[in-house]
């Protein structure tokens, strides 16, 4: 099976339904390719690195499915967290801050390119 590269952009902060919505499928979707044996990792950017401080509270919603995909959280865009916000939650819980694509005028981007390079599948929520 292909790899799959699921990027969550959804804010949880000002996207209601929809967000919630978003970030829901991104995560069913990434457990549907883990439990099929696939290989599927995880990356939340733009106003997405908000996440990771909501999904560890034990009350919210997803924090169920989240513990069934965390592992497969490769990490936080660390120049979208500067920016949005969310880089302190991402450390605190652990989570890599990813800064493959060097962008003028921040700390760095996780690699899009990279991923399509290795023939790895994207998809964006």
């Amino acid at each position: 099976m292909n790899k799959t590269a699921i990027v969550i952009l959804s804010d949880p902060e000002d996207g209601g339904e929809e967000a919630l919505g978003r970030v829901f499928n991104g995560f069913a979707t990434a457990y549907d390719i883990k439990k099929s044996g696939g290989e599927v990792s995880i990356t939340f950017q733009g106003t997405g690195t908000r996440w990771i401080g909501h999904l560890t509270k034990q009350d919210h919603p997803l924090h169920a499915l989240y513990g069934l995909i965390k592992e497969n959280i490769a990490g936080v865009s660390c120049g979208c967290a500067d920016f949005f916000g969310g880089a302190q939650e991402a450390i605190s819980n652990g989570y890599e801050l990813l800064t493959d694509n060097a962008i003028p005028g921040t700390s760095g981007l996780p690699s899009v390119g990279a991923l399509l390079r290795s023939g790895t599948t994207v998809l964006i929520f």
